[in-house]
C-alpha cells in the first residue's frame, strides 16, 4: 500500500507514481525519430529546459536548520562512495557527541542508505506537512528508498528527478543539524548540478579507488565542483590496500597511490586511506556500519581520522 507521505510527496512534486507506466519501452517504435508522441515529449522537455535556463541560475537558499552541508561524490560508481558517506556521517557524530548529523541519499535511481542504515518504512508528516527523517544510530536519514517499494525501479526523466531532489531538500523537517551529509549518485549530471546550484554546499569530498579508470572520473567530479564554485575539501583513497587475513601480505589490488598522484595534480589534499576489507562490506550489507559495530577496528579508526580531517577544513559555521 502506498504510504500517505509518498502520495503527498509525489503530488507536491507533480509526479504521480503511475507516471513511469506512460514512458515507452526501450527499442519500441515510440522512440523512433518519426514518432509524433516522442517528438512532442522531446519538444516539451526542450521548451522546459529553455525556460529554466532563461531564468538564469537559481538563487541558493540554505536548508532550514542545517548549518553545514557536505557532499560525497565520485565520478564512477562502485568505488565505495556510499559506504564511505555512511561511515563518515557516523564518525562525525562519534568524534563529537554534541554535533547533530543528518544523511541524505540523493541517488534517486539506486538508493542504498536505507539498507546500510538498517531503516525501513515511510516518513511521517509534521504539522507543517514536512516529511520527518527516519533515524538510526543517532543519524537522521532521508532517501527515495523510503518512498518507493524496495524492488520498484524509478523510471523518470531528468526534470522529474530534479523535482524529486528539490522535495527531498526543501520539504523535509531536518530539525537542527550541524552537518548534513549528502550521498551523491555517480557522475556529474542533473542531481549534482541541482544540489550545488540550489543550496550553499560547505564542501565536497571525492571518493575514488586508486584504479586509473576510476581516477579519470574522479578528476571530472572534482573539476565539476570547481566550476560551480563548491570547495573541494579533499580526496579519499578507498580500497587502498588488501591485507591477507592469514599471511598478512599486503596487495594493492587497484593500484598504489593513484589518488595521491591525482590530488597532487589538482592541488588538493588526501584526507585518508581506507583499506579493502571484507568487514566494511559485510557490516554495511547487514545495516551495522563498521564505525558503530566495530569501533576499535583499523577500518573504523580510518573513518574517524578522515572525519577529523574534514572538520579541520570546514569554515566556522554560522551561529
Amino acid at each position: 500500500m502506498v504510504a500517505r507521505a509518498w502520495c503527498w510527496a509525489l503530488r507536491r512534486a507533480g509526479l504521480r507514481r503511475g507516471a513511469s507506466r506512460h514512458l515507452p519501452a526501450w527499442g519500441s517504435a515510440a522512440f523512433s525519430s518519426r514518432s509524433p508522441s516522442s517528438s512532442t515529449k522531446d519538444g516539451f522537455l526542450k521548451e522546459k529546459r529553455a525556460e529554466i535556463m532563461s531564468r538564469g541560475l537559481p538563487k541558493q537558499k540554505p536548508i532550514e536548520g542545517v548549518k553545514q552541508v557536505l557532499v560525497f561524490a565520485s565520478g564512477k560508481g562502485g568505488v565505495g562512495k556510499s559506504s564511505t558517506a555512511v561511515n563518515i556521517a557516523l564518525a562525525l557524530a562519534a568524534n563529537d557527541s554534541t554535533k547533530a548529523v543528518g544523511l541524505l541519499d540523493a541517488d534517486v535511481y539506486g538508493p542504498s542508505i536505507p539498507k546500510m542504515m538498517n531503516l525501513k518504512g515511510n516518513p511521517e508528516l509534521s504539522p507543517k506537512n514536512l516529511m520527518r527523517p527516519l533515524k538510526n544510530y543517532g543519524i537522521a536519514c532521508m532517501s527515495m528508498g523510503f518512498l518507493v517499494e524496495e524492488t520498484a525501479p524509478v523510471v523518470w526523466r531528468g526534470l522529474m528527478v530534479m523535482s524529486a531532489i528539490e522535495k527531498l531538500l526543501r520539504q523535509v523537517d531536518w530539525g537542527q543539524l550541524d552537518y548534513l551529509v549528502i550521498d551523491m549518485p555517480p557522475g556529474t549530471g542533473d542531481v549534482q548540478l541541482s544540489v550545488s546550484q540550489n543550496i550553499p554546499v560547505t564542501g565536497a569530498v571525492i571518493v575514488s579507488t586508486p584504479q586509473d579508470i576510476a581516477l579519470l572520473d574522479a578528476r571530472k567530479g572534482a573539476e565539476m565542483f570547481r566550476k560551480v564554485h563548491v570547495p573541494v575539501l579533499g580526496l579519499v583513497q578507498n580500497m587502498s590496500v588488501f591485507q591477507c587475513p592469514k599471511c598478512k601480505h599486503e596487495t594493492h589490488i587497484f593500484g598504489a597511490d593513484g589518488v595521491r598522484d591525482l590530488a597532487e595534480t589538482l592541488g588538493l589534499d588526501v584526507l585518508g586511506d581506507i583499506p579493502l576489507h571484507v568487514n566494511v562490506r559485510e557490516t554495511c550489507d547487514a545495516g551495522q556500519p563498521i564505525v558503530v559495530s566495530q569501533p576499535q577496528s583499523d577500518m573504523a579508526k580510518a573513518y574517524l581520522r578522515i572525519a577529523t580531517e574534514i572538520v579541520t577544513r570546514l569554515p566556522t559555521p554560522p551561529a
